[in-house]
């Protein structure tokens, strides 16, 4: 009986884990402007300071030009003035970093109830979970989640992440076809 308790609960702790990190990375693309015409721009929440080069307080089209033109040019490592898949990936990927670093930062604030800067296994284990959460996975109800409905999990989670509330997809902006 303890191991399929056990069982069970490092099954829910898997699945949070799975559905949690989907929605993450999902969100994260769409902060760093991954999806869509915002891509070199630097996405919905980009540095309005860093695109206010005149410091007056709004920004041109020319200084959203200079901007982008700068973020290419940063990307360009062979400096050929067109960017490689490699470029853009590593482009992508230091943006990644940086937003995975403040993720990390913010859930040591939010869960670290002892004050040391780090997340023990128990404060990992504490952090809040919907209680249904396995039940909702286990769609045939028989206790225990398997493959296919982990991968109808992750894809819900998926679809629900790339959805807003307007209908568009993160990223997608409205474009008047006239």
């Amino acid at each position: 009986m303890k191991i399929t308790s056990t069982t069970t609960g490092l099954g829910i702790i898997g699945v949070a884990v799975l559905l949690f990190g989907t929605a993450v990375i999902a969100d994260n693309r769409a902060a760093m402007g991954m999806d869509g015409p915002g891509m070199m721009m630097g996405g919905p929440q980009f540095d309005f300071a860093a695109l206010d080069a005149d410091k007056d307080g709004k920004i041109s089209k020319d200084e959203m030009t200079a901007f982008r033109a700068a973020r290419v040019a940063a990307a360009d490592a062979n400096a050929d003035g067109k960017l490689s898949v490699e470029e853009i990936a590593t482009m992508q990927i230091k943006a990644m970093e940086k937003a995975t670093g403040t993720m990390a930062a913010r859930m040591v604030e939010r869960l670290d109830t002892d004050g040391d800067k780090m997340l023990s296994a128990a404060e990992m284990m504490d952090r809040p979970m919907p209680e249904n959460m396995f039940d909702r996975v286990d769609t045939n109800q028989d206790g225990f989640i398997d493959q296919a409905e982990a991968d109808a999990a992750r894809t819900g989670m998926m679809e629900h992440g790339r959805g807003s509330k307007n209908g568009h997809k993160h990223g997608q902006m409205d474009h008047d076809d006239n």
